[in-house]
């Protein structure tokens, strides 16, 4: 049994608390997060679109599979994750596809990370109500 091994790109995604693991494989479009369809797992139109922005950006929807698998903070979090994985895993699959993903602000991570909540308050910025008496 001679066993075809297909390449991979990889490329790690991060947003908020999400982290995703995305791998590229040459293919036909098919794209699975966690072992789950892709339509399963973000049932929302605007996750979906999100996260395979980077494909549509640079014209290569049918032409790979991908693998992903995200843990860790929300939906929209998750969605934005997989996008900057996809967009890291393209750049490795060819450099040329660089100046399309950077324009669209693709390969840049976002920082905007939750506040810690600090003592002897309710949250991060609230303050617990004034009394006067």
């Amino acid at each position: 049994m001679a066993e075809t091994k297909t390449i991979e790109f990889l490329g790690t995604g991060r947003r908020k608390t999400a982290v995703a693991r995305v791998r590229l494989a040459s293919g036909t479009g098919k794209i699975t997060v966690n072992g789950r369809a892709f339509d399963n797992y973000f049932p929302l139109e605007t996750q979906r679109s999100q996260a395979t922005l980077p494909l549509t950006t640079t014209g290569t929807t049918e032409k790979f599979d991908v693998r992903v698998n995200v843990s860790g903070g929300g939906p929209n979090g998750q969605a934005d994750a997989v996008r900057h994985g996809i967009a890291r895993a393209l750049l490795k699959f060819d450099a040329t596809l660089r100046p399309p993903l950077k324009a669209g602000g693709l390969l840049t991570r976002d920082p905007r990370m939750r506040e810690r909540k600090k003592y002897g308050q309710p949250g991060a910025r609230k303050r617990f109500q004034f009394s006067k008496r």
